[in-house]
């Protein structure tokens, strides 16, 4: 693992991107928000779901303050992507599933 550090200037270190970040992914899935049956049973589903937010997030909406997404304004993407878009990349990268063998009897 490498270090990474710096020597950020104090007047302008805010938590405030943080905090509205953690706003936002409460807001947008049900899995962070408190006292809810919307949880993930398993930490992949969990996880996917979490980039799956990230993905749309940056790709897919169009955000008020810069008029485009946040992949188009860093010159990550020429157009806004859509959820079929991030369905079928999504669909690509998961492992496709095995031929389950016979279960085993019990006792």
């Amino acid at each position: 693992m490498k270090t990474v550090s710096g020597d950020p200037d104090p007047k302008h270190v805010s938590t405030s991107y943080v905090e509205r970040h953690n706003l936002t992914m409460r807001m947008g899935m049900r899995r962070f928000t408190r006292l809810t049956n919307g949880f993930s049973k398993k930490i992949q589903n969990h996880a996917a779901m979490v980039a799956i937010h990230a993905v749309y997030y940056n790709f897919a909406r169009i955000h008020k303050t810069l008029r485009i997404t946040p992949s188009m304004a860093a010159g990550l993407s020429d157009h806004v992507w859509s959820l079929e878009e991030i369905v079928m990349m999504a669909d690509n990268y998961m492992p496709k599933a095995a031929k389950r063998g016979p279960y085993k009897k019990r006792a």
